[in-house]
């Protein structure tokens, strides 16, 4: 395990009623070219979200639910880059959660308050790990400025 030294950014916003969490995440990042951003921290509430449950291995497909009730946003965490990987913890009214990694169709509900750090020494990429099957993350240093 690597660790590097970066400078932080914030960036901040808030999603309105109907609109879909990870694609207006991703078009925020997008718009502001950011190389390596993360959440650093989300509230609000959704009526709807598709979830992939843990215990994934390469080659085998995980359940997936698909929530169509209202639910607070508890915790939502993760990378940002072009394939982000989100994991949301999701309360129901009465307090029960579910978890996952985020597919999308996460529609929100009344608001969702999101606050984005950017390491901007660094980007974010994702590239397939041989051992785990997957595209894990990849940091390299960002030379340039932009």
């Amino acid at each position: 395990m690597a660790s590097v030294p970066s400078a932080l950014r914030v960036h901040a916003c808030r999603l309105g009623p109907g609109q879909e969490l990870l694609g207006s995440l991703q078009a925020f990042v997008e718009e502001r070219n950011l190389k390596a951003p993360f959440i650093v921290t989300c509230v609000g509430s959704v009526t709807k979200a598709t979830l992939r449950l843990a215990n994934a291995t390469a080659g085998n497909t995980n359940e997936v639910i698909h929530l169509h009730e209202r639910f607070e946003i508890v915790s939502l965490v993760g990378t940002l880059n072009k394939d982000a990987h989100l994991h949301i913890c999701l309360a129901d009214q009465e307090g029960k959660t579910v978890g996952g990694h985020v597919l999308g169709d996460l529609e929100v509900f009344t608001t969702a308050e999101v606050v984005i750090g950017e390491a901007t020494d660094l980007v974010f990429d994702r590239a397939l790990d041989l051992q785990t099957g997957f595209p894990e993350l990849v940091i390299t240093p960002r030379f340039t400025k932009d």
